[in-house]
């Protein structure tokens, strides 16, 4: 057992550092330097340790960002978040699992760094404003105003449909049993007319689109013929991803994607299909998390 603060309230920090990164390898990398630089601090001084822990995260989350916008530039295809192997409890807490979505972070990503940054500790963590500034190096009346302004972004974005983890688990099951039999209709059954799925295999993978797919009858098509054609025993899992029913996809027994699914009114109204084997190093062990 151990009293440093740090272990104590790791996973919360690694949650704070994945929501502003949408990275686990990337937000792994930020806690190592937050470790470095908790470690030369006089522990005398610090009468908060959590939002002093925070901070130090949020600004090295901050630094890491602009190391990703310069990846980004040269990254081949849709970019999309690294998904997570996460735990029944989180699917439990709704409201976490709601904003460690794909889809939740997918929409950060069109946030500023900053904006980001005040969006995931405001409304993930529920910090105060004065904290949000100190760790932003900001005014907390110019953090309200930002606050503000990536809250109603992200609402623009994404609206609230409320969905029970039981409907959601139930109609990408349907859509599994749909792909798995190849029945073309029995999936445009399951989408939403207008569905649309995007692929992010990172130029490194045959046949992931590196352009969004939209309309359910070309979508169904295309996975039918695509798991048709496809070389060696493919076995298709529901897991749960991000707080949510996902699917993970075994060729020969080796993983090769990772899906995750927008659901609204009883129908599939996104797909997000992580295939880049950069991005597969975190979905065979459960990553523990907390707000």
């Amino acid at each position: 057992m151990t009293d440093d603060p740090f272990v104590t309230h790791r996973n919360l920090l690694f949650t704070v550092a994945y929501e502003m990164l949408g990275s686990a390898a990337d937000a792994e990398d930020v806690l190592q330097e937050s470790w470095l630089r908790w470690a030369e601090v006089d522990r005398a001084t610090v009468r908060e340790p959590r939002a002093y822990l925070v901070r130090i995260v949020t600004r090295q989350a901050l630094n890491q960002i602009r190391t990703q916008a310069r990846r980004r530039e040269e990254y081949v295809g849709e970019w999309l978040p690294e998904p997570l192997l996460t735990s029944p409890d989180v699917a439990d807490d709704v409201e976490l699992a709601d904003n460690l979505s794909i889809a939740m972070l997918t929409v950060l990503e069109t946030l500023g760094p900053t904006e980001r940054a005040v969006f995931v500790l405001r409304e993930v963590f529920d910090l105060s404003y004065d904290e949000i500034a100190d760790a932003v190096g900001k005014a907390p009346a110019a953090v309200r105003q930002v606050a503000h302004r990536a809250k109603s972004h992200v609402a623009a974005r994404r609206p609230r449909v409320e969905v029970a983890r039981s409907e959601h688990e139930e109609v990408v099951g349907r859509l599994l049993a749909a792909l798995r039999s190849g029945d073309v209709q029995g999936l445009m059954d399951v989408m939403a007319p207008d569905i649309v799925s995007v692929a992010d295999g990172g130029g490194k993978v045959h046949g992931a689109a590196r352009r969004p797919i939209v309309g359910s009858e070309r979508l169904a098509r295309y996975l039918v013929g695509g798991f048709s054609k496809a070389p060696g025993v493919v076995v298709m899992s529901i897991v749960q991803v991000n707080g949510q029913s996902g699917v993970r996809i075994e060729t020969d027994g080796h993983l090769v994607g990772i899906v995750s699914f927008e659901v609204e009114h009883g129908l599939v109204t996104r797909i997000y299909s992580i295939a880049n084997p950069d991005k597969l190093g975190s979905v065979d062990e459960e990553t523990s998390l907390a707000h």
